[in-house]
């Protein structure tokens, strides 16, 4: 499909990163494929988990499409961005459409972002998962790349007022080894054992980010953070 919305939208992106003082640590860019379909899920603390995993991507000449909530579409500035971007519309009241619209653009060969958690932690803790990233990656026939993101909490998430001033705050995105589930599997099975690697992979992300967690609202709190306990 053509894209002509998603590089300026890269330039504008990597132009507020440069602005916020971001400094990156990506990790992992063996593990997405350079052809074919993909499932990258994603950990979610915070706004800019999106822009951040896509940016990530961007050294393996990759656009991820990623499903958001339809509520976003509707914005009268973003809505044409994430169309223009062809990132896919979730109606959480019916998500039959845009799991079959995931479905086919993961059959012909692209990329999909998606949050399994469904929604922001608050605790920055790996929530329980949906089964959707898995039963996509069965029907598609796609690996499951788990995905972790740490840092962007610091920046935008639910719950706390926005920073974007300039601050250096260290940003790790990384990418784990490809899961492969085939059609017959246990999708519920195959979800517990994502979430495990998931855990594994923010646990191990955190122990070598930089700045201490001690005290901070954006930690959790088995890190000596002062964020929200975890809810499950």
């Amino acid at each position: 499909m053509a894209d002509y919305v998603y590089p300026p939208v890269i330039t504008a992106i990597k132009a507020l990163w440069k602005y916020l003082g971001l400094r990156f640590t990506f990790s992992g860019h063996e593990n997405i494929p350079t052809n074919g379909g993909a499932v990258l899920a994603i950990n979610h603390i915070g706004y800019l988990d999106f822009a951040l995993t896509g940016t990530a991507a961007l050294p393996v000449k990759r656009y991820v499409r990623f499903m958001a909530k339809k509520e976003i579409f509707e914005n009268k500035i973003a809505g044409p961005l994430m169309r223009g971007m062809h990132h896919i519309s979730v109606d959480r009241a019916n998500g039959t459409a845009s799991f079959v619209t995931a479905l086919r653009a993961l059959r012909s060969g692209e990329i999909i972002g998606i949050f399994p958690e469904g929604t922001v932690s608050v605790s920055f803790e790996i929530k329980e998962l949906k089964s959707g990233a898995v039963r996509l990656a069965m029907g598609a026939g796609v690996p499951v790349i788990p995905t972790i993101v740490w840092g962007s909490q610091r920046i935008w998430t639910k719950g706390v007022k926005r920073n974007l001033r300039k601050q250096n705050i260290p940003v790790t995105v990384a990418f784990g080894k490809p899961m492969y589930f085939k059609k017959g599997d246990d999708a519920d099975a195959g979800e517990k054992a994502l979430r495990a690697i998931m855990i594994e992979m923010l646990h191990d992300v955190q122990a070598k980010y930089p700045d201490s967690h001690e005290g901070k609202r954006w930690a959790p709190a088995r890190l000596g953070g002062t964020a929200p306990a975890p809810l499950n």
